[in-house]
């Protein structure tokens, strides 16, 4: 079978692996598209996302849906349209019951973050455990159903905001876990929603997913402590300075976005005349089922999706993902 297989910064190969065997309580799915997520781009481009640097040959993606191959069980037909919740989950803490992705021990496909690294989706076959495999509803196509891991990105980062219903909300970052959290916020009831970025391209995609207002960072700003909710999702240092002077007194900013593993400057004085809350939020626990449903409920979701190219043309795909001017979410077809 092929494989994308990262062997260092800017040097990605679509090269010949063997056909995994599931073991027992696995299942072989054909995968049909991945998304390329940020992390995927650091990756790439710099051999490293964060402290997780590339070590050996590895193969990167956990956004993705696909077929069932084989499920020695029985359970699964060949050809079953499925998606994949990427995390393998450690040994539980106690008080974090409910939050199963924040036990230590746990691995994520397509991670360096642990060695031999967890490879990723980015392959013609791949072999999961049975319980992260989700059967797609009918009528949820599999290019659209290769969103539902970034949405539930996004719907777990409201989750963290609280009860957004009837509240402003404003979105700094437009790229795609900013675009998929404007639908989040629009779906639990949002009464307005405000995007910033420093490109018009993404603003304009923000609109057709729900957001009330947009404008460009570089020449408006928001009014200080306007906002109860801010979900900053850029990653970049100078944004979050922006979202804690925007948030209102009592209100929440959640850091969705990935900041640099390095000392920051934000001045984050405001936060305590405001007594403001500064939430972080990592990836998620079960909002991919909630994603899966909202897929099938708001079809629009789906235009996120703005190039499929395949997984041979990797070079393409990684220079389109970069360039938020001509792109949202880029999938590699396998």
């Amino acid at each position: 079978m092929k494989s994308l297989v990262i062997h260092g910064a800017e040097d990605i190969r679509y090269e010949d692996q063997p056909v995994p065997e599931p073991a027992e309580g696995q299942v072989r799915l054909r995968v049909k598209y991945v998304g390329i997520c940020g992390s995927d781009l650091h990756y790439y481009y710099l051999g490293r996302n964060g402290e997780n640097l590339v070590r050996e040959p590895f193969v990167p993606g956990h956004e993705l849906s696909a077929t069932v191959d084989l499920d020695p069980s029985g359970e699964l037909a060949p050809g079953t349209p499925v998606t994949v919740h990427p995390a393998r989950y450690g040994a539980p803490v106690e008080g974090l019951e409910e939050r199963p992705h924040l036990w230590p021990g746990g691995d994520y496909l397509g991670s360096a973050g642990v060695f031999p690294h967890r490879q990723g989706a980015a392959a013609e076959q791949l072999v999961v455990e049975r319980d992260m495999v989700r059967v797609l509803p009918e009528g949820l196509s599999l290019e659209t159903a290769a969103l539902a891991e970034p949405l539930a990105v996004s719907i777990h980062a409201v989750n963290i905001a609280g009860d957004v219903a009837g509240r402003p909300a404003l979105v700094l970052g437009a790229g795609p876990i900013g675009l998929l959290a404007v639908s989040a916020l629009h779906h639990a009831g949002a009464s307005e929603i405000v995007v910033g970025d420093v490109r018009p391209e993404p603003l304009e995609r923000a609109r057709t997913l729900g957001a009330t207002r947009t404008f460009l960072v570089t020449e408006e700003q928001v009014d200080p402590g306007s906002f109860p909710v801010v979900l900053e999702c850029s990653a970049a240092p100078v944004s979050l300075g922006s979202a804690v002077r925007a948030v209102a007194p009592g209100g929440i900013v959640v850091q969705v976005g990935i900041l640099p593993d390095a000392e920051i400057s934000v001045n984050l004085a405001p936060l305590l005349a405001k007594e403001a809350e500064l939430r972080g939020t990592f990836r998620f626990s079960t909002e991919i089922d909630d994603a899966i449903t909202l897929l099938v409920q708001d079809p629009a979701i789906g235009e996120v999706v703005t190039q499929v190219i395949p997984a041979a043309d990797a070079t393409e795909a990684f220079a389109t993902a970069r360039d938020a001017s001509r792109s949202a979410k880029v999938l590699l077809a396998l």
